[in-house]
């Protein structure tokens, strides 16, 4: 039970003269001859005001999409329609689906989205590869309807250990702050005489000796020779009189020689990439 203590309140009212009586029915009988200028005590017991109640929104643990006939639920990696025509989708991830009617028929979901490499400060460099996207601190809320499709956001370890990518398939290595354009981690490993992180998108060879990984350009000869070496010494590590033309030999053992570098993971060492455009 609300219970409010009685207030005084001090009221002047300034009625005209020739205001008719019947106007100021609600006052007493008695005040209606007065003065123009009649001051007036109310005393009064305010009625208990209660707290209004927000409608309280309903959260969905999935929804369907009846224009792509697919189900989503949080945590899942989405693609969403770009508002630039020409433009590829966004990629985002969903953290919470509500509903806007009492139905559900209808959902809005919250995003995180994941940014391309071109949308960040320092743009798209070397060593990004053509699928990378960065996990932001960019959220918002959409119209389920504008999800084009579901997608799959590896991590990147898990990315270069497949066998084939797909269309849907994208790989997250870092999470980036759109406001100051950094990233987590700030370090990774670099390869290579370049010093350049991996992109496992390029080709690399692994010298036998020191176990070093080198991008064919760097060393001075094309992807297809790379392909075909059976056997492979980077400058510091051949014999005095040996290069690249000692591939020729007929050992068969080529299972980890030259390939993708799909199996590598990355540490963590310095990435001197940074920023983003909004």
């Amino acid at each position: 039970m609300v219970v409010r203590s009685t207030r005084l309140v001090l009221t002047v009212l300034r009625v005209p003269s020739d205001y008719c009586l019947n106007k100021i029915a609600t006052f007493p009988r008695k005040f209606s001859s007065l003065s123009r200028e009649i001051k007036l005590f109310w005393f009064f017991l305010a009625p208990p005001q209660m707290p209004k109640q927000k409608a309280q929104k309903k959260q969905l643990k999935s929804y369907k999409l009846k224009h792509i006939n697919r189900t989503i639920q949080e945590g899942d990696a989405v693609l969403m329609r770009s508002s630039e025509p020409g433009k590829p989708s966004y990629v985002a991830r969903v953290e919470a689906i509500e509903a806007t009617d009492a139905r559900g028929s209808n959902a809005r979901v919250r995003v995180r989205w994941y940014y391309r490499p071109e949308e960040s400060m320092g743009g798209r460099r070397q060593f990004h590869g053509a699928k990378e996207v960065f996990l932001s601190d960019h959220f918002d809320l959409q119209s389920a309807d504008t999800i084009e499709g579901k997608c799959k956001v590896h991590s990147f370890s898990s990315y270069t250990k497949l066998s084939s990518v797909g269309n849907d398939d994208f790989f997250c290595r870092f999470e980036y702050n759109s406001a100051t354009g950094a990233f987590i981690p700030d370090r990774v490993a670099v390869f290579c005489k370049c010093e350049m992180p991996y992109n496992p998108d390029d080709l690399m060879v692994q010298c036998e000796e020191c176990s070093e990984w080198f991008h064919p350009s760097c060393i001075g000869t094309t992807i297809e020779a790379a392909k075909k070496l059976d056997h492979f010494y980077c400058e510091e590590c051949s014999p005095e009189l040996e290069n690249l033309d000692n591939s020729n030999s007929t050992s068969k053992n080529t299972d980890a020689k030259v390939n993708t570098k799909r199996s590598l993971e990355v540490s963590k060492t310095r990435n001197k990439h940074a920023k983003r455009s909004g």
